[in-house]
Parts: C-alpha cells; structure tokens; sequence
C-alpha cells in the first residue's frame, strides 16, 4: 500500500466510495488513516458525509470550511506535508473531472517531494453518462491530469448502477476496462464488487467493498 491515495474521476464514479473503503480497511489494520475531502464541486456523496464514522475509527477527516452544510464553499486549506509525514496513510478524495481536480493542482509541487509514495488512481464507471467508451474516459483522464498536474498511476473500474448493481454487470465491464488499461499504459489496480456479489474467484484485482454510500433515495 502506498503512503499517499490520491483518488480521481468522472463524477458519480464511485470515487468517495473508493475513498471511505480504503480509509475504513486501512483503519482496521491499525494505521493512522488521514483522508482529505478535496472535492469542493459537488455537494453530494463526499466522505465529509462520514465524519462521525470516522472519528469513531480514529480516522482524521479534512473537508472544505463548510461542507455538509447550506453555505457549501469552494473553500479548504490543509497542510497536506504534514498529513504525509505524521499519518501512515492519506487519502485524498478529488472532486469529479477537471473542475474537482483543479483544487489538487494547487497541491501538486507539495506533493511532487513523496512521489515514490504517491498513488494517483483514475475511477471509470462504464455505466456512468459520458464515460460508456474507452475514448470518453481516456480524453476525460489527460484532463484531469492537465488540471491537476499529475499523472495517473493506474486505473479502478468501479462499473456499477448502485444497488442494482450484479456481478454479471461488473463482469461486461471488463473489456471495457481493459481496453482502457491497454490504450493508456496503466494497470487495473481494482475490479470492485459490492461484498454482496463479490467472488474472489473472479480475478486478482478483485476489491469488495461495503456500500456505505448512499442516494437520497435508497431506502432498506
């Protein structure tokens, strides 16, 4: 596991869940977790939404001034060296496209000192509107890393339709995914399953993982 998280995408994704999993996990296996909610463009579906989870597991949390609140801001300052030098692991959740990740190039000279210890994870989500085609994802990629000042180090297909999502749906992504892998030069870190359909049999990238995000809608 690297030092450094560093986690990208379209919006809707499944970036945040990424994000809360790997955190939780990493918690779990004892580590100082750190986990920064850059994402200061959308309102919706930010780890800040788990603030009280966190502090339960000894995760610290940075997010925007006023995230989770009505007078939401592009607003957030971190010392993001010290986070890497005090906390055995950091995650940094972007906000969506190249918008989200305009607030991470503000960041990119302070980060370029832990390099080797920086992983920069692009999610793709086939099922997500303007990220069907290996094209779409890809011209969306060399965006994000022009605003961010960084590039990628590998790729994490997330394909899902929410809790509809089935093995079978994850399962057709793959060509998709690995087409992506194959145009852009970058490994398939993850294949993420909800632990509910997740088979490990499926492959070595297999990541599953719990659900904790969710729509306004979704109801038990």
């Amino acid at each position: 596991m690297k030092k450094i998280t560093i986690v990208t995408g379209h919006y809707g994704s499944g970036k945040t869940t990424l994000s809360v999993n790997l955190a939780v996990n990493a918690a779990k296996e004892g580590k100082n977790v750190a986990i920064v909610d850059l994402d200061i463009v959308n309102p919706y579906f930010r780890t800040a939404d788990f603030k009280e989870m966190f502090s339960e597991m000894g995760i610290k949390l940075v997010a925007p001034d006023f995230a989770n609140s009505n007078l939401d801001i592009p607003s957030i300052q971190f010392d993001v060296v010290e986070l890497a030098m005090t906390e055995d692991y950091l995650i940094i959740d972007v906000g969506g496209d190249d918008a989200g990740a305009t607030a991470l190039g503000r960041y990119a000279e302070a980060l370029s000192r832990f390099r080797n210890d920086i992983e920069m994870l692009y999610v793709i989500n086939q099922r997500r509107y303007l990220t069907h085609t290996p094209d779409e994802v890809i011209t969306l990629m060399y965006e994000i890393e022009e605003a961010a000042h960084m590039k990628h180090d590998a790729i994490v297909n997330n394909t899902n339709l929410g809790r509809e999502t089935t093995a079978a749906i994850i399962e057709e992504s793959r060509p998709f995914a690995e087409e992506t892998s194959k145009r852009t030069g970058l490994p398939i870190k993850y294949t993420v399953y909800p632990k509910k359909c997740a088979d490990p049999a499926a492959g070595s990238d297999v990541l599953a993982v719990n659900t904790y995000v969710r729509s306004p809608w979704d109801v038990d």
